[in-house]
């Protein structure tokens, strides 16, 4: 078989890729191989267990790679003979290419804990077939207990008390959420659990599993039918070592377009290494958005440098919800601006989400901005309110790539309206950068 672009893997960055490769060369084949049948959302899968209760509701379709001519082959790629440009598959033969990129994805950490390896313990996998199994346990399930506090940990958590269960969070950093947010922001996020009956140990590690439980470092016993790992996980570059690409412990080693030590390879998504927007140090984010962006520039750049925009490094923006409350980050937190060794101010806002604040469902809205103490450049936000959160992190973010400043930023013209936005005479994040100018020149 031959084809011009051979991606290996088909969930979001192999998709965005392949649709990229065609939106760009037109008159190229593009070929996906995959292992699954079908493809889950990765952020969906949380929302499975409570909201959605169904797997068949997360899965993402073919629909728009066929129509786009992308050919689908469902199977595994054991070997590339770079040499020979040919992918060697275990059931379809060689595939010969003129570009491959690799879309591996991630695998989940195996923690070394006792009882690892019991039937009642489960990792966090986007396989189909192994989440609908995991539904079915955690049906017959009653006590449910948690290893890892971040963002898939913390979903879940909140997810499956939506449904009954009793619900356990260990997590062994000082709060749940804490690589990605400062302190205040991640008690916001336990309370909201603990407010829902979910117990949250932090500062705690577990050091066996049970049958019936699990056991912290402390001594203390929980209650346990059934055990969830989501303690990361890392990037799946087991075939790009075999065939000899470069790789670091964080991923593929990839430039701003995203090729590897090949010329004619690329790598997108988890599989990919990620370096920091402002140090360009090593960074393990995986999120489906960046793979994304990582696809787009991919797909763009495979035979000639089309789109001349370099990916600077991963900016990191994050969301999620936890009971009512929404959350999000973007760029640096408090706490790493501070490791880093950068001088900064920090500017904050609490407002409504809609104005004036006694109309129905109308959410407090907390905004910490952060900028250089000199130049005031932004460097990173942190919002937490109503469901509107998801889409101002967003904008938090284009304003941090696109290099602005408090000054700048503070005296952007909005929109405004009573029941989508706060008032105009207090616009949450512009009067975060209008504290943080005040402290810049005083």
């Amino acid at each position: 078989m031959k084809t011009e672009v051979l991606i290996i893997g088909g969930g979001p960055a192999g998709i965005v890729t392949a649709l990229s490769a065609k939106r760009n060369y037109p008159e190229k084949r593009v070929v996906i191989v995959r292992r699954e049948g079908r493809v889950v959302i990765p952020c969906g899968i949380p929302y499975i267990f409570g909201t959605l209760k169904s797997v068949e509701k997360n899965l993402i379709s073919d629909e728009i790679l066929i129509n786009n001519d992308v050919k689908i082959i469902i199977d595994e790629i054991e070997d590339v003979n770079l040499e020979k440009k040919e992918a060697i598959s275990k059931n379809h033969g060689n595939i010969k290419f003129e570009k491959l990129v690799f879309a591996t994805g991630s695998i989940p950490v195996k923690p070394p804990i006792e009882g690892i390896d019991r039937k009642n313990v489960f990792y966090v996998r986007k396989d189909p077939a192994y989440l609908k199994e995991l539904l079915k346990k955690v049906d017959k399930s009653k006590d449910i207990a948690i290893i890892g506090g971040g963002f898939i940990g913390v979903e879940f958590a909140d997810e499956l008390r939506k449904i009954g269960k009793k619900v356990s969070i260990i997590e062994m950093l000082p709060h749940v959420l804490y690589t990605s947010f400062d302190d205040g922001f991640c008690e916001m996020a336990e309370e909201e659990l603990k407010k829902n009956r979910v117990h949250v140990y932090t500062n705690a590690k577990v050091v066996e599993i049970k049958e019936d439980s699990v056991i912290l470092d402390s001594g203390n016993k929980i209650k346990s039918d059934l055990t969830l790992i989501s303690t990361g996980a890392k990037p799946n570059t087991k075939l790009a070592e075999k065939i000899g690409l470069k790789v670091s412990k964080n991923g593929i080693v990839v430039d701003e377009y995203m090729r590897t030590s090949h010329p004619d390879i690329f790598a997108v998504g988890d599989c990919a290494e990620k370096r920091d927007f402002f140090t360009r140090e090593e960074k393990p984010v995986m999120l489906a958005s960046v793979a994304a962006a990582e696809a787009r520039i991919a797909g763009a750049n495979l035979y000639k440098i089309k789109a001349f925009k370099q990916f600077r490094g991963t900016l990191g923006i994050f969301a999620t919800k936890v009971g009512d409350i929404a959350l999000g980050a973007a760029g640096l937190i408090e706490r790493q601006a501070k490791r880093e060794g950068f001088e900064y101010v920090v500017g904050r806002s609490e407002t409504t989400d809609k104005h004036p604040g006694t109309l129905p469902e109308t959410k407090k809205i907390y905004v910490k901005l952060l900028f250089t103490k000199q130049g005031g450049f932004f460097l990173g936000a942190q919002i937490a309110g109503g469901n509107t959160v998801g889409e101002i992190i967003n904008l938090m973010g284009f304003a941090i790539e696109s290099g602005y400043t408090a000054a700048r930023y503070a005296t952007l013209q909005i929109g405004t309206h009573p029941l989508l936005t706060p008032a105009p005479t207090a616009p949450a994040t512009l009067k975060a950068a209008e504290d943080a100018l005040r402290k810049i020149y005083s």
